[in-house]
């Protein structure tokens, strides 16, 4: 429970500020946005712990600490004002002033960019699917031979930025005329934004000639750090947008999405020091899948409206089907082992 122990206080401490703010209501709807806020960044965690166990102890430390910072108020707070106000050209103050005095306005006006937000969002999901799934170094197959075979495919340079705007031009043609030059360029600059911090990263990590060792892991996790953080605001577009059907109070909404993204902080560690990615081997890959669910209903909601109790749903299952497929992984490698001794 020690890994869970500074979420309890954060828990404490943001819902006696509900409790001041609104009372006993206020605190059960910042419970169930929280508890939305877990359900739908589980999957998050569980890549996020795949990434942080790569980094420096040092680095793992900013993740948790001004990573904790920027996750709640930057990117479910200043964002969301910060694009409401570039969209409508309103001035960033005073957005925040109809955020806190006209919630109403402000949900309509973030709905309004829903569009690019869910373009982006979701192109940038989907390339971190794509790099995983067509991943030709990756061993450990979870769907068998069709994983194999697509991860073969991994071989064909960009295959994934080939097949990511493939899919964009595909779905541009099926969008209304009014939105298709919207969702195009969001959907463009949320790739070339993958793109470039994935280029950064590789680039540190193959300066084998350098000499300066320690500057070399510094651009390296501080580029690790920049894409956890850019996975996170993909994962928290849709969180922070569905919160207004729960409630159109923003310091609530503000508190309850705080404790969500506390938990999803404290359980990544925890995957992380226990090791659980290395005893669930098939758990990466199901969170992979669900993230390429998430991205595929992010590209559909331009659309369509696609609740965000089926996204929670469909990830967990994902996540449920991957543990079991890990146990029996196991129970054989362990039995294989027992009849070559």
């Amino acid at each position: 429970m020690q890994h869970f122990r500074l979420s309890f206080l954060v828990t404490l401490f943001c819902l006696a500020i509900a409790f001041w703010w609104g009372g006993a209501v206020a605190v059960y709807i910042a419970l169930i946005l929280a508890v939305l806020e877990v359900s739908l960044s589980f999957d998050n965690a569980v890549v996020n712990a795949a990434v942080l166990k790569k980094m420096s102890v040092r680095w793992q430390h900013y993740f948790l600490t001004w990573g904790i910072l920027i996750a709640v108020f930057g990117m479910r707070l200043i964002l969301p004002v910060l694009i409401v106000s570039v969209a409508t050209g309103i001035d960033f103050v005073a957005v925040a002033k109809m955020a806190l005095e006209d919630p109403a306005t402000y949900s309509h006006h973030l709905e309004s960019v829903h569009v690019e937000i869910a373009a982006f969002g979701g192109m940038f999901l989907l390339m971190v699917f794509f790099a995983f799934i067509l991943d030709d170094s990756k061993e450990l197959h979870w769907l068998g031979h069709v994983e194999e075979r697509l991860s073969t495919l991994g071989r064909l340079k960009a295959i994934e930025v080939i097949l990511a705007l493939s899919l964009l031009l595909i779905m541009r043609q099926w969008l209304p005329d009014v939105i298709r030059e919207r969702a195009l360029v969001a959907g463009i600059s949320g790739l070339i934004l993958y793109v470039i911090v994935d280029s950064f990263s590789e680039l540190f990590e193959d300066e084998q000639d350098d000499t300066d060792v320690a500057d070399i892991m510094k651009k390296s996790g501080l580029m690790s750090f920049i894409y956890l953080e850019i996975l996170d605001a993909s994962f928290s577009f849709d969180g922070v947008i569905g919160a207004f059907a729960i409630t159109q109070d923003v310091i609530i909404i503000m508190l309850g999405l705080a404790i969500g993204a506390m938990f999803v902080r404290s359980l990544t560690v925890y995957l992380v020091n226990k090791g659980t990615l290395d005893q669930y081997v098939y758990l990466e890959h199901g969170a992979h899948y669900a993230i390429g669910v998430l991205a595929g209903i992010m590209l559909l909601s331009i659309r369509y409206h696609i609740s965000e109790v089926v996204t929670g749903s469909i990830g967990a299952v994902l996540i449920i089907l991957s543990v079991i497929s890990s146990i029996r992984y196991n129970k054989k490698e362990f039995i294989d082992s027992g009849r070559e001794d």
